[in-house]
């Protein structure tokens, strides 16, 4: 899914991971469900935990960066 938020020209994607692994008062590191570990950092994310698996909202360009999508 992808959404419109900050500036006019990012775009945002909604990535569900398998759970939180870990977390420091700078990144979160996620667990995918092909199980890849990926370190996030708190600035560029928004984490709903409100369901089953937490659902994480970041940068497209970080998305593809961390190879998410």
């Amino acid at each position: 899914m992808k959404r419109g938020r900050g500036s006019d020209d990012e775009r945002v994607t909604d990535i569900e991971m398998a759970t939180v692994v870990h977390e420091t008062e700078k990144a979160v590191l996620f667990r995918t469900d092909s199980g890849k570990e990926v370190w996030l950092p708190k600035s560029q994310i928004e984490v709903d935990r409100s369901g089953k698996h937490p659902v994480v909202t970041l940068p497209e360009d970080l998305a593809i960066e961390k190879e998410l999508i």
